[in-house]
């Protein structure tokens, strides 16, 4: 039996986006897609709060 069951991805790929809310530049773990709202960190919080 393994002593490691973690998954070991390594460092994540971060992708340049432009903030739906305020507009500031981030970087995000994901390919933002055309449609989709992308928030900076800041702003992602806000939205999970409410």
């Amino acid at each position: 039996m393994g002593t490691d069951n973690f998954r070991n991805f390594g460092e994540r790929q971060m992708h340049k986006a432009t903030c739906s809310d305020c507009g500031k530049e981030c970087e995000v773990p994901f390919k933002p897609q055309e449609g989709k709202s992308v928030y900076c960190r800041d702003c992602y919080q806000n939205h999970r709060k409410n």
